[in-house]
């Protein structure tokens, strides 16, 4: 593991489940090393897969298979800057058809229940404008979404 800050996300058993479906699905992002336990621990034996070397959009993570106590929890959540409405459907679609729940405003679980928030890049720009007027109509048409609709956004700012 090269960085010196790593993303310790805690898994029920599923760590190299959850960064094998992150690697097919977002850009710039792998699985770099399985690592086996060394000898039994609390929620596994020896031989298990104890942790997940993996990066999702650059971003080094190490998954823990440390059994049930902890979940995921809306606390933490990866905001992805999507480019377009084709970018958004695509990773919105695929977190939560592959198990996961909507959520609102750009927020999805996936099936392991770590949140993400699938953000375009033009819903930012919109609620940060610098017409507070167009920035609330934006605010409000996305406080009304699930998946970020793009048209709905611009035309809520262009109102």
């Amino acid at each position: 593991m090269a960085s010196k800050n790593t993303i310790c996300l805690w898994y029920d058993g599923t760590a190299l489940d959850a960064a094998t479906f992150y690697a097919e699905t977002f850009p710039d992002s792998a699985v770099t090393a399985v690592h086996h336990a060394p000898g039994d621990y609390p929620d596994g034996k020896e031989g298990d897969v104890l942790t997940v070397e993996f990066t999702v959009m650059g971003i080094p993570c190490l998954g823990l298979n440390g059994g049930p106590q902890f979940k995921h929890d809306e606390a933490f959540s990866f905001q992805v800057a999507t480019d377009d409405q084709m970018e958004t459907d695509r990773l919105w679609n695929a977190i939560v058809g592959n198990g996961g729940q909507e959520s609102a405003c750009g927020w999805c679980k996936d099936k392991w229940g770590l949140s993400w928030q699938i953000t375009p890049r033009v819903l930012m720009t919109a609620i940060t404008h610098p017409d507070r007027a167009a920035a609330k109509r934006a605010f409000d048409a996305m406080m009304t979404m699930g998946k970020i609709d793009i048209a709905q956004i611009e035309a809520a700012l262009r109102a």
